[in-house]
């Protein structure tokens, strides 16, 4: 089965995920705890900031895989409201994200507020992605 799903509209729904996670994980918002959570500090990111280039373009690039999955989940689902929308993120989220996030918390011994943390930043992603690829296609 092909869909003909609109690239512009993917790459845009990619890039909202990276822009969500810039201001997510910013200090001011949710990015001091979940330093704490991991134990990280600012002076130990000093390092990375050569890295955060890569980090980022690769966030990005599996954000438009996200998206486009979710542009054929929409079309599937036959969300075309905002209403169907939100609904079919929110299940993307609940089903297939919240059941992987929680495996750190199970077996890698992190906190709640880690997962918390993750947790409500993909939710907030899959919302958004899910209204950008259905309203927008």
């Amino acid at each position: 089965m092909i869909f003909d799903i609109n690239v512009w509209v993917v790459l845009v729904a990619g890039l909202s995920a990276v822009i969500i996670g810039f201001v997510w994980y910013a200090p001011m918002v949710f990015g001091t705890a979940w330093m704490r959570t991991i134990g990280l500090t600012p002076e130990s990111m000093e390092g990375s900031k050569k890295t955060i280039p890569m980090m980022a373009f690769t966030g990005f690039v599996s954000a438009v895989v996200l998206a486009w999955v979710m542009a054929h989940f929409a079309i599937v689902w036959g969300a075309i409201t905002l209403g169907s929308a939100l609904e079919l993120g929110f299940w993307v989220w609940l089903g297939f994200m919240v059941p992987a996030l929680l495996a750190p918390v199970l077996w890698e011994r992190k906190s709640i507020t880690y997962f918390a943390i993750n947790a409500g930043y993909w939710l907030v992603t899959a919302l958004v992605i899910a209204t950008i690829v259905t309203l927008w296609s």
